[in-house]
């Protein structure tokens, strides 16, 4: 690592089943929010996967409790509604 971390507050939107899913897993893990996503952002722009298996295993218990059935195909039909 060549220069210490630089972090800034953001205000981002994201769909509400999702974020629980993303917020409990991270208690889960006993990490922050920021610093999953960050994680799970640089394993993903190496092409590597972030989570094991037991965790996809938790993931998907997750995505039950919230009722998430989503996939990364549906991603690409979100659209905002204008609000």
């Amino acid at each position: 690592m060549t220069q210490k971390p630089e972090r800034v507050q953001t205000g981002i939107r994201i769909e509400k089943r999702l974020l629980k899913v993303l917020k409990a897993l991270a208690e889960h893990l006993d990490m922050s929010l920021g610093d999953m996503i960050e994680g799970m952002a640089l394993h993903s722009f190496e092409g590597k996967p972030p989570f094991s298996a037991e965790t996809l295993e938790k993931i998907e218990k997750l995505k039950s409790v919230y009722d998430l059935d989503w996939t990364a195909a549906d991603s690409h039909m979100f659209k905002e509604d204008g609000t």
